[in-house]
């Protein structure tokens, strides 16, 4: 079986994964957790997002989280940025990385940002050019690459399309999401496959939800075609508001105890992750939802 030597893990748990909890996180909280982040050695650790508060209020705070965060040489705290508003905001408090997201779902695109796919992507080009300029990194983001709630399968041809426009405008990452977590490990290798013929495999990251149990096959599915960046959320936080039933991102404690087994280098302390994990859910007064953060537990009891 051949996987890349080394893997890169991107924590989105601080963005992805607290933007939909219900009730508001403390910023010092939201600092804490990112901080125990990068004690443990991820070097892309997802902060915060400039977003309207009326759609997402939990991300009402990013600037104040930037400001306050420890940042650490060599680790880079991405924040989304989907206007010229929000890639300000983000300017104003000196990120280094932003990043835009689309849809490979016409109808997801309207359901979540009011706009079909054509038009997201051309709102997007002014943004990264802008953020290019200023010698930012952007990555881009695609939603529902393997199944929509609203449309069901979501062909191979249409994740290509999305992505080989973010690509074009300048970001030098694509992200490739299973939002709804409904795919498995054949349809994930074939998305896969399609994309990297029209863009180089180093350029792809794996984004998938655990909603059907499938996450670490459908990753270890994609690392067998050279995809070395997975996304990944501490405790497994997270979900979709616009994709109901839709569980959070993979655990980054389980991906971590994977790719450890596997004799994978990623730099990142297994016992520090499961410690940020535990801290976060303990503070939001719920069980992880981490197997491996579980199974530790109750090895220690």
């Amino acid at each position: 079986m051949r996987l890349p030597a080394c893997i890169k893990m991107v924590e989105v748990g601080p963005r992805d994964g607290l933007q939909n909890e219900a009730l508001p996180v403390p910023v010092a909280v939201k600092v804490a957790l990112i901080d125990r982040l990068t004690a443990a050695g991820l070097k892309a650790i997802e902060s915060g997002s400039f977003v309207s508060p009326k759609w997402v209020p939990q991300m009402a705070a990013t600037a104040e989280v930037m400001a306050a965060i420890t940042r650490k040489p060599g680790v880079s705290y991405p924040v989304l940025t989907p206007n010229m508003q929000g890639l300000e905001a983000a300017l104003a408090v000196k990120v280094d990385e932003v990043a835009v997201f689309a849809a490979a779902s016409e109808t997801f695109s309207r359901k979540n940002i009011n706009c079909s796919i054509a038009e997201s992507l051309d709102r997007f080009v002014p943004v990264v050019d802008r953020a290019r300029a200023e010698g930012l990194r952007v990555r881009g983001y695609v939603s529902c690459v393997l199944g929509c709630p609203y449309e069901g399968v979501i062909t191979p041809a249409a994740v290509v399309e999305v992505a080989g426009r973010l690509a074009r405008m300048g970001c030098y990452e694509v992200s490739l999401g299973d939002t709804v977590g409904v795919g498995t490990p054949a349809q994930a290798q074939a998305m896969i496959e399609a994309v990297a013929a029209r863009l180089p495999v180093e350029m792809l990251a794996a984004h998938f939800h655990d909603t059907y149990g499938q996450a670490l096959a459908n990753l270890l599915a994609v690392m067998q075609k050279g995809v070395a960046v997975l996304d990944s959320s501490v405790a497994g936080l997270g979900g979709c508001p616009y994709a109901k039933g839709a569980a959070g991102n993979v655990a980054s404690e389980d991906v971590l105890y994977m790719l450890n087994g596997l004799g994978l280098e990623t730099g990142v302390d297994l016992d520090r992750l499961i410690e940020a994990g535990t801290f976060i859910s303990t503070t939001l007064n719920r069980p992880t939802g981490s197997k491996v953060a579980r199974a530790r537990s109750e090895q220690s009891r």
